[in-house]
């Protein structure tokens, strides 16, 4: 019986979480900061979307409103293709945002604005995990956005801190 009952659980947990591939259009109507987009489809449903493969600075925390308004620039009121997998712990969907065969999540990395989210990366196919992960490094190596600063501190260890105050 507590077998079926965590065999059951289990199974609930990774139906919520799982991959579930998909893609679709549809014009971006909100960006809330440098790694999630809000999404209206063709149906007039509205997608929270965060960015797959990366993870921008929060607000408040430096360069957080550069990555946004970096992202705003390439995505607002723009016809983006979402391609999903899963959804977050947070109901938002996770997927990689194409806008005109530009990978918007990679353009973040590229200038800066975002880390390659590692602790996901396997997530990625094998050649988004690699270019993303070049991308950063090359960003670094530029001192572009974030990497001007002397110590960026990473988003997941700025919000870990912020739990601990």
């Amino acid at each position: 019986m507590l077998n079926h009952l965590i065999a059951s659980t289990i199974v609930t947990l990774l139906l919520a979480t799982t991959l579930h591939a998909a893609e679709y259009t549809g014009k971006v109507v909100g960006v809330a900061d440098g790694d999630t987009i809000t999404v209206l489809d063709s149906s007039k449903t509205q997608h929270k979307v965060r960015l797959a493969g990366i993870d921008a600075p929060e607000k408040g925390q430096p360069f957080g409103n550069r990555s946004r308004i970096s992202l705003a620039l390439m995505v607002f009121q723009r016809e983006v293709t979402i391609q999903t997998y899963k959804t977050d712990r947070y109901g938002r969907e996770v997927g990689k945002v194409l806008h005109d065969g530009q990978d918007v999540c990679l353009a973040q990395v590229k200038k800066g604005l975002a880390w390659h989210y590692k602790a996901y990366e396997r997530e990625q196919s094998d050649d988004d995990r690699n270019v993303y992960a070049a991308a950063e490094d090359a960003a670094r190596a530029a001192k572009a956005g974030l990497w001007a600063d002397k110590e960026p501190k990473a988003p997941w260890e700025w919000r870990k801190s912020k739990k601990t105050e």
